[in-house]
């Protein structure tokens, strides 16, 4: 009984001093597990992907790091500007994303991966977003290597992203919006072609700054 407690106690500490930030939302993705031995007991730790370092051109041929964006909090969505299915639904949600989050742009950065990047190069992205009619000054539009960018979507962002001939415009991906923060770890999955989810991918955005990052005018009243 003694070593039963003095184990739960342990991992009490090890989890308060592994992750003493109190979460409101929860992490997404493939986890490993990792264990250590503290004071001779052997604990368990849960160890959740990052998003890794990424370099992409944005809409204005000006390179960009994940390094540069960090302190904000990231909505993410892979697309094409010749996507003649999803994407377009996809966009004008994020735009209307980005109107009611007016107030907190410079707490969040929204990010859209060209999957179609050879296709996708600055000039054109330009046009896309003048085309949508896109003020908002916390959205780049990205555009890198082909393989890496479906790589990063799969693998981290959970989103499923590739060359599909059998597809309508030649590329297959899924609608989601993606929510990471400012340590990248994704807090949550979006179908971005739904109101209600974007409705409630706001809610979440604006609970994961104020309750995890004390962003106290993030509540919206």
């Amino acid at each position: 009984m003694f070593r039963f407690v003095s184990l739960l106690l342990v991992c009490i500490l090890y989890a308060c001093s592994s992750h003493d930030k109190v979460r409101v939302l929860p992490i997404v993705g493939n986890y490993d597990i990792e264990f250590d031995t503290i004071d001779g007991v052997e604990v368990a730790d849960t160890v959740y992907p990052k998003i890794p370092f990424f370099t992409f051109r944005n809409q204005d041929s000006v390179i960009i790091t994940s390094k540069e964006l960090k302190g904000k909090v990231w909505i993410a969505d892979f697309f094409f500007t010749s996507c003649p299915t999803i994407c377009p639904t996809m966009t004008n949600q994020m735009k209307r994303l980005s109107v009611l989050t007016k107030d907190l742009q410079k707490e969040i950065q929204f990010l859209s991966f060209s999957i179609n990047p050879r296709m996708d190069q600055p000039s054109r992205l330009r046009a896309y977003k003048k085309k949508y009619g896109i003020a908002a000054t916390n959205w780049m539009f990205l555009t890198g290597d082909e393989n890496k960018t479906h790589a990063l979507g799969v693998e981290y962002f959970q989103v499923f992203a590739n060359k599909d001939i059998a597809s309508e415009g030649g590329y297959a991906h899924s609608p989601a919006f993606v929510l990471v923060d400012k340590e990248g770890y994704v807090r949550g999955v979006y179908v971005g072609t739904e109101t209600s989810q974007v409705d409630q991918l706001e809610k979440d955005v604006r609970k994961l700054l104020k309750y995890e990052y004390n962003v106290e005018h993030a509540e919206k009243e």
